[in-house]
């Protein structure tokens, strides 16, 4: 375990403060058939759960002993203290949660998500190691802070858990900054997976632009019952401030850089948000078991770069990187330190991507995307001025 101010010789200007702590390999959602836990009997070997500390462990290691290890510098992270998770999360739900804890054993809170015994204190350890990471950009000690985070979080809706998420980790950060005086806040979320929990939680106000990148899934049951479809787009004061991006399935490296250059980018530059949230998860890779969008590193590298571009025209440099998905338990690491190669802008790529040849037809996912392009009026997107 790296101590709480592990700084490298980068200097600060190119440097990613890093937040972990080991506690939150306690988790264990088990193994069955995929996500499920089941144990059909008929098979000799059962999978560990996609969401397991292996994935977590490489990711870690990667940054430790990787090219990238130069550029990092470690702190400890810790628990969020209960009264911190209200600031998202309603009392009711929190009390649920400690109950379910406290009864012990094996218990699945919604299809896939297993509180099991540690879970609970790897959840407030995810959900303070982001605030600490948070509070680190907040109190002027650094601009670019990385929550290297499990189990994830943007499922986590205020009042319930969902696809493999309690709390809600990179929402509880925003609605701290927001308490802490920053007026505006856009979070750019590129999970393979809708991050519909923290665009509920933000869905009726306009001091907070979420954008979605995402495999056009839709709702999966009564726990993400969100679609993430193009007109799920806030109300009330909030109507304009939520942006859903559903990509076609193989929609590859071009295909987001296309909807990165063309909605994302402009939207960011015309909300001119105080920070940026980058929510990351490598099951977007092409690779992964939980998504079909076929990015690489490359990808991954570019989308680093851009994002961060975005944070140091409009925000100060100011960027937390908070970690969800990403599920090959190899392939993620290597798309993770490409991300933060990209977030770095080092001139060269420092690894080489071992599996990255995966053709792609771009031009249905860039028609995808300027289709979207062409929903996005000023009638609905209040502040984007229409060129």
């Amino acid at each position: 375990m790296a101590a709480a101010d592990d700084v490298t010789s980068a200097p600060p200007s190119n440097r990613i403060d890093v937040f972990w702590h080991e506690g939150m390999l306690k988790h264990d959602a088990g193994t069955g058939v995929f996500d499920t836990a089941d144990d059909p009997g008929f098979l000799d070997v059962l999978e560990k759960h996609p969401e397991n500390a292996d994935r977590i462990k490489n990711m870690v290691s990667i940054l430790k002993r990787g090219p990238i290890a130069p550029y990092i510098s470690w702190h400890l992270g810790r628990a969020a203290q209960l009264e911190e998770l209200l600031c998202f999360h309603t009392r009711e739900y929190i009390n649920q949660l400690i109950k379910a804890d406290k009864e012990g054993g094996k218990q699945m809170i919604c299809a896939g998500t297993f509180l099991n015994p540690g879970s609970w204190e790897a959840a407030l350890l995810a959900a303070g190691t982001t605030l600490s990471a948070m509070k680190h950009i907040l109190d002027g000690n650094g601009k670019v802070a990385y929550a290297l985070v499990r189990p994830p979080g943007h499922h986590a809706q205020t009042t319930q858990a969902d696809g493999y998420c309690f709390l809600n980790n990179a929402g509880i950060a925003v609605q701290t900054a927001l308490d802490s005086g920053f007026g505006s806040v856009a979070v750019i979320d590129i999970d393979v997976h809708y991050g519909n929990g923290t665009a509920e939680g933000f869905y009726w106000t306009n001091e907070v632009l979420t954008i979605s990148l995402h495999m056009d899934h839709g709702s999966w049951g009564p726990s993400h019952p969100q679609s993430g479809c193009v007109d799920e787009v806030g109300d009330e004061e909030g109507h304009g401030y939520t942006m859903n991006i559903p990509l076609p399935n193989g929609t590859g490296d071009k295909g987001y850089l296309h909807a990165m250059t063309e909605l994302v980018a402009p939207a960011v530059s015309q909300f001119e948000p105080d920070l940026l949230v980058f929510v990351i998860g490598q099951d977007s890779s092409a690779f992964d078991t939980n998504g079909r969008l076929c990015l690489t590193m490359d990808g991954y590298r570019e989308i680093g770069r851009i994002v961060h571009g975005l944070a140091n025209a409009h925000c100060g440099g100011r960027l937390l990187i908070v970690q969800e998905g990403g599920y090959h338990v190899t392939y993620s690491a290597y798309c993770l330190h490409a991300t933060l190669e990209g977030v770095l802008d080092l001139p060269e790529p420092l690894l080489s991507d071992p599996i990255a040849y995966y053709p792609e037809d771009e031009a249905f996912a860039m028609n995808v995307v300027n289709s979207i392009k062409k929903y996005q009026t000023n009638a609905t997107f209040p502040f984007l001025k229409q060129g």
